[in-house]
């Protein structure tokens, strides 16, 4: 196979986005609906209110040492792609195709369909006849443990779907649009939700009950198998826990793959990851601290379907908190998904000029957009909306994108850490090629990611081995497709 170059130029696309559209896809694609869920699960793993925000803490500082580390990658590359070529240049085409084919099958788009159908879950609240049990048509089971349906709720999650990607297939300046506005509403309602916590819901018994010897070591999450109070035991519920934080702040790095349509990308593109990730992670923080400050740790254990944020609403706002904090999260969801849409397709269109990939994914549309990639990738998210899991001891429907997102977590560290460690593989193998950027801190920033990521990951397939072999087992699938179609590949 020939040897992959790093010179290939994308002539077609438009370099439309400066430093500030950059930074808003990539706050945009971060604030999803996570944050405002996934600190009640943290809470129950750990339970203590300082091990807690610690959490919080860890997956910043990974986050923010990855986006330094990305920033050299991106300024050495800045070529539509992102992983994909990065993955590519500094190890194999294997390597780079093993990440899109993931990130097609799973990451990107099965996100897709998540977030667009908590975008459903959240308009039924305002609008009733919108609901994951009101069936156009009733599940079908197609085994004990799986079915198909499609209920008003998918419906619209798969009408989000279309119209996002069709305003992405009409040019850049209307995914630009849509993005700059409902990032910038809804950074405004978070930050909303903050002050309201943090100024008009301070509750005295919480704080005293939250900052009371907050870091003292208490039961852990039973299904963890550790001995509670102990330090280890605090370590694998730290580790753990980072399933829900890391999935709130993940795909940060998807401006790395649009990096073909930023106006200079070799200064843009690094700054952009910092600053946009350490704004969502001091937001992230904030939040946190204000769920603490209104409700004691109990209540946030206990939130009604893990609606952190909505409980602590209700309390500050009696009757008004959950359609507050709906339409609060709708913005935020619908934003996050034209995100995901706008940066996905261009992974493929890379994998297509390499052959990895179907043919017309790697072609421009009149809007000079892969409009093809787009369409192939809205197909597949909105078919990952219609499977159900099904639980016969409960009889309760489930969502199979949410089994499949559990599955890939492990896979997605994967990949981050090959990527971190592909700085010190092109530093060796390219000494001479221009960095207009270079991470800070070389070589301890990216040595220090792949070592605390690679404690996360070692724990999680030791302690979640239901959720997260199987994650690898989508990558040896994606080994085994490359086998049969990697010898058309053109890398040049």
């Amino acid at each position: 196979m020939a040897q992959p170059a790093t010179t290939r130029q994308e002539p077609g696309f438009v370099q439309g986005l400066g430093l500030f559209d950059s930074t808003m896809i990539v706050i945009g694609v971060m604030i999803g609906s996570g944050i405002f869920i996934v600190s009640a699960d943290m809470s129950r793993l750990v339970n203590s209110p300082g091990w807690m925000l610690v959490a919080w803490v860890l997956t910043g500082v990974l986050t923010i040492i990855a986006a330094l580390s990305y920033g050299e990658l991106a300024s050495m590359l800045p070529h539509a792609g992102g992983m994909y070529v990065y993955l590519r240049e500094a190890f194999s085409p294997l390597w780079g195709f093993l990440y899109g084919w993931t990130l097609f099958t799973v990451i990107q788009t099965g996100t897709i369909a998540a977030v667009s159908v908590a975008f459903a879950r959240f308009l039924s609240i305002l609008f009733h006849p919108v609901a994951e049990t009101n069936y156009l048509i009733a599940p079908i089971h197609i085994s004990q443990g799986y079915a198909i349906s499609l209920s008003t709720a998918q419906l619209v999650a798969i009408g989000v779907i279309v119209v996002l990607t069709w305003t992405n297939t009409r040019g850049l300046e209307y995914g630009k649009l849509v993005q700059n506005l409902f990032t910038s509403a809804k950074t405004l309602a978070l930050a909303g939700l903050i002050l309201a916590g943090l100024l008009l819901g301070w509750n005295s018994q919480a704080v005293q009950a939250n900052f009371t010897n907050m870091f003292r070591l208490g039961e852990f999450d039973a299904s963890l198998g550790v001995a509670a109070a102990s330090t280890f035991g605090l370590i694998v519920a730290l580790c753990v826990s980072q399933t829900g934080s890391l999935f709130s702040a993940d795909s940060w790095h998807d401006i790395t793959i649009i990096a073909g349509e930023v106006r200079n990308p070799a200064r843009n593109i690094p700054l952009a990851l910092v600053l946009g990730c350490s704004a969502v992670i001091g937001l992230y923080l904030l939040a946190n601290l204000a769920y603490l400050v209104v409700l004691p740790l109990p209540a946030i254990q206990n939130a009604p379907s893990d609606r952190v944020a909505t409980a602590m609403l209700e309390r500050i706002f009696p009757g008004y908190g959950p359609p507050i904090m709906a339409i609060a999260i709708m913005i935020s969801t619908f934003g996050c998904v034209n995100s995901l849409v706008l940066a996905g397709a261009r992974a493929y269109y890379a994998m297509a000029k390499d052959r990895l990939f179907f043919a017309r994914a790697g072609e421009l549309n009149a809007a000079r957009v892969p409009g093809w990639a787009l369409g192939v990738q809205g197909i597949w998210a909105a078919v990952l909306v219609l499977p159900r899991t099904y639980d016969p001891a409960t009889r309760q429907y489930g969502n199979l994108y949410s089994n499949l997102l559990e599955y890939v977590i492990s896979a997605a560290l994967l990949f981050y850490i090959l990527t971190i460690a592909g700085v010190f593989r092109l530093r060796w193998k390219r000494p001479d090629m221009p960095r207009p950027y270079k991470v800070i801190g070389y070589p301890v920033t990216p040595a220090l990611y792949i070592l605390a990521a690679s404690v996360v990951l070692s724990i999680l397939f030791a302690y979640r081995p239901t959720t997260t072999w199987p994650g690898l087992a989508i990558v040896i699938v994606g080994a085994v497709v490359y086998a049969l179609v990697g010898r058309k590949a053109k890398i040049a």
